[in-house]
C-alpha cells in the first residue's frame, strides 16, 4: 500500500468517527478531541484554540509566506426528513452516509491526510499552516475568524468545501438587512389608507425588480433576497409595521459597507444591516496555486455559497471532495471515490506548487 492510500485509508476511518460525534455549532469539543487524537496517532504535533486544532509543517520558516489549509468540523442539525440515523456511518453503493460527511468531513480528513503526506518535507516553498475550525455553520465568533489573531499572517489558503473538485476561484459574500414598513395602527372593522401590510406590496416589489448594476465576470450579479415576513399579532387589528428580513449575496464588485450605503440610500424602508464582515473573496485565475489545480485539468467557476473565505482577507481557493447540492439535505452523503480523489489531487496541486522549479 503506497503512502497516499495509507493516508486516505486513515481519512475515511478518522470521517466515520467525527460522523459519529455530535458537533453541533458551538458544541464541538470531542470531534476537536477526535481530531487531536489522529493527529496525535500521526506523530504531529498541534495546538487548540477552544474546539479549533491547529498545527504548523515541520520544517516551518517565519521567512517563508504561509499556506493555510482549512476546513470546519462542526455540522448543522440534521432535518426531519432523514431516513437514516444521521449519527450512523454507514457505507452502501459507495456511499458514506452520515451528518457532515459531505459538509464538511469529507474536505476536512482528505486536508488532513494532505497535511500529514507533506508535514516533514523540507525545502518548500510555502510553509503550511492547518486549521480544523469550529463555528463555521453559524459563523459564529469562535471559528477561523478567532484564529487569525493567533496565526502568522496567511498569504495564501485552500478552503475545505463541496466542489465537486472544480476550483472555485471566488464566492459571494453576504449581508442581512432587517427592514421595517411602517404605517398606522387600527381596528380591523375602519377605513385605514396607510395599512402596513399594504404598503409593504410596493416595497417587496422594489426589492424582487432592484438591480444593481455592477455585473461580476465570475460571480455573476448581486442576488438580494427577502426570506422573512412578519407582522400582526390578531385578526381584528392592523399592525402598526410590517418586519422584512433581506438577504444580499455580494459579488466582489462590491464591498459590503457600499452594498448597505446604496441600501440605506435608496430602498423604499428602513433597513438595519446586521453585519459587514462576511465579505466576498476570490483569488486570481493566473495565481500559481490555481494554475497549479488548471495544470491538472480542473475548471474554475464562482461559488453563490458562503464558507470560511469570507473571514480571509488573503487570496483563497475554495476546494474538495463533496456536492455542495448535498449540504444540509437529508440522507447526507459522499462518495468514497471522492475522497481518495481529493487526497490525491490536494496532494498533487501542492506538489506543483510547493516545490520550487529547478533551473
Amino acid at each position: 500500500m503506497s503512502q497516499i492510500e495509507d493516508l486516505t485509508e486513515k481519512a475515511i476511518s478518522l470521517l466515520k468517527q467525527l460522523i459519529e460525534t455530535p458537533s453541533f455549532s458551538g458544541e464541538e469539543q470531542h470531534t476537536a478531541d477526535c481530531i487531536a487524537a489522529w493527529l496525535e496517532a500521526a506523530g504531529i504535533p498541534f495546538k487548540r484554540s477552544k474546539n479549533n486544532i491547529y498545527a504548523f509543517n515541520a520544517d516551518y520558516n517565519a521567512k517563508k509566506p504561509n499556506l493555510l489549509l482549512n476546513s470546519h468540523h462542526d455540522t448543522v442539525r440534521p432535518n426531519d426528513a432523514y431516513t437514516r440515523d444521521p449519527f450512523k456511518a454507514e457505507i452502501s453503493d459507495g456511499k458514506l452516509f452520515g451528518l457532515g460527511s459531505n459538509d464538511a468531513g469529507g474536505c476536512l480528513v482528505s486536508l488532513l491526510a494532505c497535511f500529514a503526506y507533506w508535514y516533514p518535507r523540507k525545502d518548500l516553498s510555502h510553509n503550511l499552516i492547518l486549521v480544523a475550525s469550529a463555528e463555521e455553520e453559524n459563523s459564529g465568533p469562535n471559528g477561523l475568524n478567532s484564529m487569525l489573531k493567533i496565526l502568522p499572517e496567511i498569504d495564501v489558503a485552500i478552503v475545505g468545501e463541496p466542489t465537486l473538485l472544480e476550483l472555485a476561484i471566488a464566492e459571494k459574500g453576504l449581508v442581512i438587512f432587517d427592514g421595517t414598513v411602517k404605517g398606522t395602527p387600527s381596528h380591523a372593522a375602519h377605513p385605514n389608507p396607510n395599512n402596513a401590510i399594504y404598503n409593504s406590496i410596493e416595497v417587496l416589489k422594489w426589492f424582487r425588480d432592484y438591480e444593481f448594476s455592477k455585473v461580476s465576470e465570475v460571480l455573476g450579479p448581486v442576488k438580494m433576497t427577502v426570506t422573512q415576513i412578519s407582522a400582526g399579532t390578531q385578526h381584528n387589528v392592523v399592525p402598526a409595521k410590517v418586519d422584512l428580513v433581506v438577504d444580499v449575496r455580494v459579488n466582489d464588485c462590491y464591498s459590503n459597507k457600499e452594498i448597505a450605503e446604496i441600501l440605506k440610500r435608496e430602498a423604499p424602508c428602513e433597513l438595519k444591516v446586521r453585519s459587514l464582515r462576511l465579505n466576498s473573496s476570490s483569488i486570481d485565475r493566473e495565481h500559481p496555486l490555481v494554475q497549479a489545480g488548471i495544470g491538472l485539468g480542473k475548471g474554475t467557476y464562482g461559488s453563490p455559497t458562503l464558507s470560511d473565505q469570507a473571514a480571509l482577507s488573503c487570496p483563497s481557493l475554495k476546494l474538495g471532495p463533496g456536492d455542495s447540492t448535498r449540504s444540509h439535505s437529508a440522507d447526507e452523503f459522499i462518495y468514497l471515490e471522492e475522497i481518495q480523489q481529493g487526497v490525491r489531487l490536494y496532494i498533487t496541486m501542492l506538489e506543483k506548487f510547493l516545490i520550487p522549479k529547478k533551473h
